[in-house]
């Protein structure tokens, strides 16, 4: 079955996890990635060391995953033969993609103008921390500032700002980054010209909340956060563990019907709760209460036959074996080298006659510079010593 990007090659200058996971993620799709490194030292991604996330004594997990399925190339950029091999790259791919700081591409001649001279077909695309125009565009950053500077952090209704775990805003970018390269592709092969498109950290972190910043824009500040409601919340069960509901108030009757409540028909509390707030805590602690008589699974059924809106809380671990989740492979089986078995997050989006593969193998440091530099560039052997010998790869 055929990949979706096959016979797109992507030139990547990429440092870290933002920038080099939008590319990582058109590996999946079948692009070939050519990643360009600097020699002995490489991506600082390899450096960190990350307490029980290494891989049979190799490179971090983290590094791995931003880099699955790509080819290193290591280029001393600073050398004027080093540009000329990265700029014979550039005339032979498809997208030049970087997220390194717009101070150090000028500096060595790697920016869209000098590049698009080269091959003027070419897709430029950058990530960067905070946007491309502005006082602090060519400020560095990572998930954190993304978070903070977008609000993200003061938007969940606690008294200190509160971070969302994981590298989501980092995640989210690379997502965002590869949108923007496959788009622009689109255009290209639709219209006939290349162009350069960019995305931030920053903006990424804020159209994720594009329906919260929606409700507070056009409220004037009033509405921020997530406002409680009985039938929109969650509570913990008799086991311990916790469901969440989205349920309209027409169904207010049922809910008090399952958990043996007092219905709207007989306690104005419920009718009310829009015009007086102050009673949504005494109904949230006779949902509390009435939730710990049974267990989750009991009440997901009940809710289930009356074919209300609600799901389990599921840890983490819980999700990595909930049947959706593996029916729809979003986690499946991967046989990782020198490590056997494991498990990966999968593509979640499925296509009818393409497919994209689930990897995690990353490349060594400059593991394909002679492959693409005979192969792709037809330079001799000799040459390539020569090179190797003057630091220049």
């Amino acid at each position: 079955m055929r990949k979706p990007l096959e016979g797109i090659r992507i030139l990547e200058w990429g440092i870290y996890y933002a920038g080099p996971g939008a590319t990582a993620i058109l590996s999946d799709m079948g692009a070939e990635v050519i990643k360009i490194e600097q020699p002995v030292t490489g991506d600082p991604f390899r450096q960190i060391e990350l307490s029980k996330l290494e891989i049979a004594g190799d490179t971090n997990v983290l590094f791995q995953s931003a880099n699955r399925g790509k080819k290193s190339i290591t280029i001393n950029l600073a050398h004027a033969d080093g540009r000329k091999i990265a700029y014979y790259l550039v005339a032979k791919s498809d997208i030049f993609f970087t997220n390194v700081r717009g101070t150090t591409i000028n500096k060595l001649q790697m920016d869209y103008a000098t590049l698009s001279k080269i091959n003027p077909r070419l897709i430029y695309a950058r990530v960067n921390a905070y946007g491309t125009r502005g006082p602090d565009a060519d400020r560095g950053g990572f998930d954190p500032q993304g978070q903070a500077r977008a609000g993200m952090m003061c938007s969940m209704r606690d008294s200190e700002p509160r971070m969302i775990p994981n590298g989501i805003v980092d995640h989210s970018t690379a997502i965002m980054a590869s949108y923007q390269m496959v788009i622009a592709v689109l255009m290209r092969e639709r219209f006939g010209f290349g162009q350069e498109v960019d995305v931030s950290l920053l903006g990424t972190a804020s159209y994720l909340m594009y329906i919260g910043n929606l409700l507070t824009l056009f409220s004037g500040g009033k509405l921020t956060g997530v406002e409680i409601h009985p039938l929109r919340c969650q509570f913990r069960c008799k086991d311990g563990k916790w469901l969440i509901m989205r349920i309209p108030d027409s169904d207010w009757s049922k809910v008090c019907q399952i958990l043996g409540c007092s219905s709207p028909e007989n306690d104005q509390k419920f009718n009310d709760i829009a015009e007086n707030p102050a009673n949504v805590g005494e109904l949230m602690s006779i949902f509390e209460k009435s939730f710990t008589a049974k267990p989750r699974s009991e009440w997901l059924q009940l809710f289930y036959d009356k074919n209300l809106v609600i799901c389990a809380v599921n840890t983490q671990i819980e999700a990595f074996d909930d049947p959706q989740m593996i029916e729809n492979g979003y986690i499946v089986d991967y046989r990782q080298p020198g490590v056997g078995n494991v498990k990966i997050p999968g593509f979640p989006i499925h296509f009818s006659r393409a497919e994209v593969k689930n990897t995690l193998v990353a490349p060594k440091l400059g593991e394909n510079t002679t492959e693409i530099l005979r192969g792709i560039l037809s330079y001799s052997q000799d040459e390539i010593a020569k090179l190797r010998g003057r630091g220049v790869i």
